[in-house]
């Protein structure tokens, strides 16, 4: 996820690393907020892999700044994680949200679309937080925790939500790719 992050800011300008924190940060922070001891070192593993590189620019008092940027091997690397995202970016809400977040840096629809096809497809496979003896899972009307149900009622209203823009987002998408 972070990485996707920092390919995804730097993709629309280069940033200080400090602008890219609270953009990260911005998205993600109050659910996973970022360190400089997970940042920065993700920074230099991305610009030894030649998918960022640095530059020095003036700062405003008497320090240099370093300026991220990224590589024509950033995109490219950022095209592809968007194109493919691993399961765990389509099951986990907040990793699902930051792939959502730069997946307009697709310009094909149809890739846009199976994008969003491959969520509403975990969304619609049955599942609760809870489930009974049997292994099936607890529905809110059986629910007699009324903590439980609460959540069980919060995240079936969340998860329709979801569901109706991801098929009307989708929809629209293929249209869009029928009609160039």
């Amino acid at each position: 996820m972070l990485t996707l992050a920092i390919l995804g800011f730097l993709y629309d300008e280069p940033l200080h690393g400090y602008q890219l924190k609270a953009r990260i940060t911005g998205l993600t922070g109050h659910v996973r907020p970022v360190s400089d001891g997970a940042l920065y070192p993700a920074i230099t593993r991305l610009e030894k892999a030649g998918l960022l590189r640095r530059r020095t620019e003036p700062g405003t008092g008497a320090a240099p700044r370093q300026v991220l940027e990224l590589t024509a091997e950033g995109r490219a690397e950022l095209e592809r994680r968007l194109t493919e995202p691993e399961e765990v970016e389509i099951s986990d809400q907040i990793r699902f949200f930051t792939v959502a977040t730069f997946l307009d840096r697709l310009t094909d629809p149809a890739r846009q679309a199976a994008v969003l096809r491959r969520r509403l497809a975990f969304l619609e496979a049955p599942s609760s937080f809870f489930y009974d003896a049997d292994g099936r899972p607890v529905a809110a009307e059986q629910e007699g925790n009324p903590f439980r149900r609460g959540m069980l009622l919060v995240a079936r209203a969340s998860g329709a939500a979801e569901r109706a823009w991801l098929a009307e987002t989708i929809a629209d998408l293929e249209r869009l790719a029928s009609n160039p």
